[in-house]
């Protein structure tokens, strides 16, 4: 109980610097891989609580690694800290939030090290929205040595551990012939009606597909001009489900539908793939504690959900290959 109360001291000591620390990201928002001055924010905060810092990590110029050291051995624990904001809508899914609580949790436990054997470390992680930075800093061995990593994501509610859905990227293009839309419309070939038949035979996929499995997308090019058959189309789709597996069984079935579409039209049809990310696999034990620890400190945990609702996180493969935490916690306004 005392070294709780030490790291609770901690935190509640650094809290109006951390409050607004996230209320200047939160109105500075930058996109993935852009977070500049987030990184140096975060960064310049954790050395002046005397972390050891390292930034430009695995050659991610706004990635970081900071650290203090308690006694020999002991594990090694890493609170993960996200700080990109979506385009043009900025912090919606709160990311000032869960990196300001990364070094509140870091400061706090830093508060007592000495008292402890092993490693304190909040890791900065760029490009949670859509540009897996944590995917590509555990190819590059950012988190070597590291035995638990946590973290927290906003809600409107609060679970200790929290599912998500493998996903993958889909890009694809038709191409056809290009003529004109009312002097010679039988000379061309559509692109666009291949791409529009494509939407389609999704739609008919999807009472064929699992509950769990999503599949979404865009048309980013359409066409030149109304009065010129588009000799040209292309869309990005996302393909998400509960395990990897399923998710690329349906990510094959939608690329059918993009077949289907080229042949029916004539046109031409091209795709390519991108592993998205994995699904989260929470650790029990490290949940369990967590939610002990809330409970302890008066905070309610609820009920999952009949129907919960799931996104997808970079976070998911980290969780397959080293013991991890991402609970969902209710923010309360003060």
């Amino acid at each position: 109980m005392e070294i709780r109360q030490t790291i609770l001291q901690g935190i509640d000591a650094a809290a109006d610097q951390l409050i607004g620390l996230a209320r200047r990201i939160h109105a500075t928002p930058e996109i993935a891989f852009q977070e500049l001055k987030a990184s140096q924010w975060l960064s310049d905060t954790l050395e002046s609580h005397r972390f050891a810092v390292q930034r430009g990590i695995a050659d991610l110029p706004t990635a970081f690694r900071a650290e203090v050291s308690g006694g020999p051995g002991g594990p090694s624990v890493a609170f993960l800290a996200e700080y990109d904001a979506l385009p043009e809508i900025g912090h919606a899914c709160g990311h000032n939030l869960i990196c300001t609580a990364a070094l509140g949790a870091g400061i706090g436990l830093a508060a007592v090290a000495s008292k402890l054997a092993g490693k304190v470390l909040v890791l900065g992680t760029p490009a949670e929205e859509g540009g897996g930075g944590k995917v590509l800093m555990l190819q590059r061995g950012a988190f070597a040595g590291i035995d638990a990593a946590l973290m927290f994501h906003p809600a409107d509610y609060t679970l200790t551990a929290r599912s998500s859905l493998a996903s993958y990227r889909l890009k694809v293009k038709f191409l056809g012939k290009a003529a004109h839309a009312a002097a010679a419309p039988y000379e061309g070939i559509n692109a666009l009606d291949g791409l529009v038949q494509m939407f389609v035979n999704i739609g008919l996929l999807r009472q064929q597909l699992r509950d769990d499995a999503r599949v979404h997308g865009i048309i980013t090019y359409g066409g030149a001009a109304p009065n010129i058959i588009p000799d040209r189309a292309e869309a990005a789709f996302s393909v998400r489900a509960a395990d990897s597996a399923y998710a690329a069984a349906v990510l094959e079935k939608v690329i059918n539908c993009g077949r289907a579409g080229a042949a029916a039209t004539g046109a031409t049809f091209e795709h390519e793939t991108q592993k998205g990310y994995d699904a989260m696999k929470p650790n029990r034990p490290l949940a369990d504690a967590f939610g002990r620890h809330l409970q302890e400190l008066g905070w309610a945990v609820d009920l999952p959900p009949q129907r919960p609702r799931m996104g997808s996180t970079d976070m998911g493969d980290i969780s397959q290959v080293i013991p991890s935490v991402h609970p969902y916690l209710a923010m309360r306004w003060r």
